[in-house]
């Protein structure tokens, strides 16, 4: 087991995606944090997008009960590292409640690091993840070939897609080695049919919730500032989705990221 719950903080509902990190918290957090065990979400796992992030993550699951996160480099931000970025991550990784590495992988959306470095950068810390034994969790837009050839190369896929945004047909592929998928605010825009397939035909078992906070904003709340307590939001609307209560989907998504993460 990597880490552990304390029993006061067990909840219906995880947001297993998002970024408290961000400065966009700055002078709220604890009022975010209240929120968010208010609605009945009391596991929050934070994401890293490079060293800075994942060290103010190791020191934010230090301050809050029930936060968690994943250390990385985000696509994004593979054009800026170091030499001795894997190190630094293989020693945010010893941290207690830090359960895996994220968020890692491929972005073509946007050109903010040239593609072969990205590629360098994602294969890195796969292959640090499977050094460790460690879960992961991908960021992929715009680059499911380019992601895909690389997880299948590694071989090791005890990871997450977070967000997924990609097509049935690469879903069942994703499902077939063995990934869960997140899936977020997305599912419930007014014209938003992928996501709406996607959450129709994933297996219940493979699926986690996710805010991404402060990005990607649930309907009711579009136009504001995300955070983890509208993770109850997606849950209601893939319950609609399946065709199950939304206490059903809170189950269900809350075991498997206890499976997913090791923890209990």
């Amino acid at each position: 087991m990597t880490s552990s719950i304390d029993s006061e903080h067990k909840s219906c509902f995880i947001d297993s995606h998002c970024h408290l990190e961000d400065e966009a918290y700055d002078f709220d957090l604890d009022e975010v944090y209240r929120r968010a065990l208010k609605n009945n979400v009391g596991i929050m796992i934070l994401a890293g997008s490079d060293i800075e992030t994942s060290a103010k993550i190791v020191d934010l699951t230090a301050k809050y009960e029930g936060v968690f996160g994943v250390v990385g480099v985000h696509p994004h931000e593979a054009g800026k590292v170091t030499k001795n970025y894997l190190y630094e991550l293989e020693s945010l990784l010893l941290e207690p409640k830090i359960l895996g590495i994220g968020e890692i992988g491929l972005d073509y959306y946007y050109d903010n690091s040239p593609k072969e470095i990205q590629k360098q950068v994602f294969l890195e810390q796969l292959e640090l993840a499977a050094k460790l034994e460690k879960p992961f969790v991908i960021h992929s837009r715009d680059a499911s070939f380019d992601t895909l050839e690389i997880v299948r190369k590694k071989g090791y896929h005890n990871g997450l897609f977070h967000c997924y945004s990609y097509s049935l047909e690469t879903l069942d592929e994703i499902i077939s080695l063995g990934y869960h998928i997140s899936l977020g605010g997305a599912v419930t825009f007014k014209n938003a049919k992928k996501p709406v397939e996607v959450a129709a035909k994933i297996p219940l078992d493979r699926l986690l919730l996710e805010t991404d906070a402060p990005y990607l904003t649930p309907v009711p709340f579009r136009g504001q500032r995300n955070e983890p307590s509208y993770v109850v939001e997606v849950a209601k609307k893939i319950a609609a989705i399946k065709g199950l209560t939304t206490e059903e989907v809170a189950k269900a998504t809350y075991n498997n990221t206890l499976r997913f993460y090791q923890l209990s």
